[in-house]
């Protein structure tokens, strides 16, 4: 009979200053620079600010203090934790790592696009019109559907920045992961902080800035614009879908979780701030060279605002070329300890389950990740694949997954210790409210966000694509995510993942982190 291999032993970050960049790196990615101020703009300006605030203190901060606590007490990957919590409960972990995995396929791909971009910006090469240039001459877009026509510009790179992000993630949570963040993470801040500086000296930046900060009251109102807050905060965090409970499971029986959460959460929502300052200066300055109102330019977010947008401001301004190296490297940056932290959730729950070294679990699982990625990605149907897979994980399967872990937590086990475990071993606390929250607060406007976006999915085909494109790929992923989920479950572990007891922690300040921690 051959004997099992002992349990692999499990990784910790150097001290609680590495989980913190780690953590900041993973919800600093590329919605907090082209997504929230055209999300902000459109829901109320600054007006939008009450109702992000709002939800920041009601829904991203409670969940983001569940997943640390979950992660911390019960020390394992997504599948492993809920399987310690009950073995009917390991799939939702496991649906978890299906959404983590189809979106590591293509967030890749975006930042290849933005690479490529920082080159293209030297020479300004979408010369007159971004928008052919960027569909037509770069992505030889196709439309909505599904082909096997490699773009070789984008292939390529796509495997050397996946070839790297293997690399990182094979040595390991300190010296992969964690050195990333402390060297990309500060990098990115002082890059995009010229970017602001520049911005705003730039002529029309004030118009720009008033476009932003200024007040619709009636806005608020507007029950679609409390959804729009709710949904950014949670998407801008990294929260329910495994990154922050994987991450919190490296740190140390004696960690400062609550604080850490704190400076995690606002951390994440100053540079979006910042994000729109920048953006909205930049914006500013395009209406008032081509005489027309801030309002009046199109593709204020995402894709279009990065691709198409942006350049046609770079072509406009002095300097533009060294303007748009610095934002196409942040975009990069950002995307990239995103890119990371999502990598994690998958190749540790494999590590786990089949008790694989680090290496076999980045290789076989990673490696399968990338191989998707290129053949699905590089092709002329990328953007519309990755615009309704995008569409389809976050909206639905992300929300799904906040859903039920909340309420997993609050009902389905009895006398979960959670509460007492985050006061535990944090300088601060947490009360009842937070159990409320959690409880009743944030599943109420998760399972209004989750009704509102399924309702209009199934009336309406999403950007107007084909009914069938649309069925195959959105649904395809979440059917596909489901099935992984049940399936994954089901196989047998290959190590003791049952036979675990938390620590019995009693109450009092944390203590101070060892060499390599804050000081």
């Amino acid at each position: 009979m051959v004997k099992a291999r002992p349990a692999v032993e499990r990784e910790q970050w150097s001290g609680q200053l590495g989980f913190l960049l780690a953590a900041i790196g993973s919800a600093i990615g590329l919605g907090n620079i082209w997504r929230f101020p055209g999300v902000a703009y459109e829901n109320g300006g600054g007006a939008f600010l009450i109702p992000y605030l709002v939800a920041l203190l009601t829904a991203g901060i409670p969940i983001l203090l569940l997943d640390y606590s979950l992660g911390h007490r019960y020390r394992g990957s997504a599948p492993a934790v809920f399987r310690r919590l009950g073995r009917r409960f390991e799939a939702l972990g496991w649906f978890q790592v299906a959404i983590a995995f189809i979106i590591a396929t293509y967030y890749a791909v975006v930042l290849v696009w933005a690479l490529r971009y920082v080159g293209f910006s030297l020479t300004e090469a979408w010369g007159n019109d971004p928008g052919t240039f960027f569909t037509g001459d770069f992505l030889q877009y196709a439309g909505p559907t599904v082909t096997a026509d490699v773009v070789g510009g984008i292939f390529w790179t796509l495997l050397g920045l996946w070839v790297v992000t293997l690399w990182v993630m094979a040595r390991g949570v300190r010296r992969g992961i964690e050195r990333v963040n402390k060297f990309m993470l500060p990098l990115l801040i002082v890059l995009f902080g010229i970017l602001v500086v520049r911005a705003l000296f730039l002529p029309g930046a004030l118009d720009g800035l008033n476009a932003f900060f200024t007040p619709n009251w009636e806005a608020l109102a507007d029950p679609g614009v409390w959804i729009a807050a709710y949904s950014q905060i949670f998407f801008s965090l990294s929260i329910a879908f495994g990154i922050m409970l994987t991450y919190a499971s490296y740190l140390r029986r004696r960690s400062n979780l609550v604080p850490v959460s704190y400076v995690a959460a606002f951390a994440n929502s100053s540079f979006e701030i910042l994000a729109g300052i920048g953006v909205f200066a930049t914006l500013g300055f395009m209406a008032a060279q081509q005489g027309i109102g801030v309002g009046d330019i199109e593709g204020l977010t995402g894709v279009s605002l990065s691709f198409v947008t942006f350049p046609q401001i770079i072509s406009m301004m002095p300097g533009g070329p060294i303007f748009g190296v610095l934002f196409f490297l942040s975009l990069t940056f950002a995307g990239f300890t995103s890119l990371v932290s999502i990598l994690e959730v998958i190749t540790a729950a494999f590590q786990e389950k089949f008790n694989l070294t680090r290496l076999q679990a980045v290789l076989s699982i990673g490696g399968l990740c990338a191989l998707i990625s290129l053949g699905l990605y590089s092709t002329t149907s990328s953007l519309a694949m990755l615009d309704t897979a995008d569409n389809y994980a976050n909206n639905v399967g992300i929300v799904a997954s906040a859903i039920t872990m909340c309420l997993v937590a609050a009902y389905g086990v009895r006398k979960l210790p959670l509460q007492a475990h985050l006061n535990a071993v944090s300088t601060a606390r947490v009360g009842t409210w937070w159990r409320v929250l959690l409880g009743v607060i944030v599943p109420i406007a998760l399972i209004v966000m989750l009704v509102t976006t399924l309702t209009d999915l199934v009336t309406n085909p999403y950007e107007d694509y084909p009914w069938a494109f649309v069925n195959a790929v959105g649904w395809g992923v979440i059917g596909g995510a489901v099935v992984a989920a049940f399936v994954f479950a089901a196989v047998r572990w290959r190590q003791p993942v049952d036979e675990f007891t938390p620590d019995r922690l009693v109450a009092g300040p944390a203590q101070p982190p060892t060499t390599g921690g804050t000081r």
